[in-house]
């Protein structure tokens, strides 16, 4: 059993959080509304509008901007957006994939091109890294849900394909199209989890220094300050030494 991403520590930072908590707000009644929208509006009858609720949850969200965002959804005035994937490659070469939900595709794409260009990166065709990530569900619940052979066992029993546990939490892994149904097998045994949500899973992570450190988190940044962009995985391990300097 592999030890969870460091990365996933510092993308996670308080203070990281705080200043995106508006933004993360935006960003997750935008796709409460387009699941709501393109499927029911209860749900329970829409698999995609569940985990989106369940992840507004997670963090807080209020249940009125919640259900004002479902109701947005029934209305005649509601938005269309699109969504796309971008790619492209960071400074030294690490994988980046971001995905977007927007109503200018000509505005997005240009704001993405120009944060690459910016932060020592090249932005790519579809399919330019993805290849090197696969596309699965990931299942968080906190330490307390067990020791890690307790979680582990109850992850398999429920159809998962792998778990990852640290000090931090465990990371369940299962089929994209599985979610649901292993998310559901596992609360009847462990309890509701933190989050469920389709992740871009690395194949492989590569440590990086200091400065590529640096450029990789400014990169992120900007993209994820940028409404449109809903998320942002790369393939990079930052170790513990270098952490700590970074956030210094």
């Amino acid at each position: 059993m592999a030890g969870h991403s460091k990365w996933a520590n510092i993308q996670h930072r308080k203070g990281k959080q705080d200043k995106l908590r508006s933004k993360m707000f935006s960003k997750l009644a935008k796709e409460i509304t387009v699941a709501a929208k393109m499927g029911d509006p209860d749900p329970d009858k829409n698999p995609r509008l569940r985990l989106a609720v369940k992840a507004a949850k997670a963090v807080s969200m209020p249940k009125d901007v919640i259900e004002r965002a479902i109701k947005k959804s029934q209305g005649g005035d509601a938005e269309d957006y699109s969504e796309i994937r971008y790619e492209g490659y960071g400074p030294n070469g690490i994988a980046i994939i971001v995905e977007t939900m927007t109503d200018n595709v000509n505005r997005t794409a240009s704001n993405v091109r120009s944060y690459f260009t910016k932060f020592g990166g090249n932005l790519g065709t579809t399919g330019s890294v993805s290849f090197m990530f696969d596309r699965v569900g990931e299942i968080t619940y906190k330490p307390a849900a067990g020791d890690a052979d307790t979680v582990m066992m109850a992850a398999l029993e429920a159809g998962a394909d792998d778990v990852e546990s640290d000090e931090d939490g465990h990371w369940i892994y299962c089929a994209d199209t599985s979610l649901n149904e292993v998310s559901e097998a596992l609360e009847k045994v462990l309890g509701e989890s933190d989050e469920a949500k389709l992740v871009w899973k690395p194949q492989n992570r590569t440590n990086v220094d200091l400065e590529t450190a640096t450029k990789l988190m400014k990169l992120i940044d900007a993209l994820e300050e940028d409404d449109d962009v809903q998320t942002v995985t790369a393939n990079f391990d930052i170790p513990e030494d270098v952490a700590a300097k970074l956030d210094a």
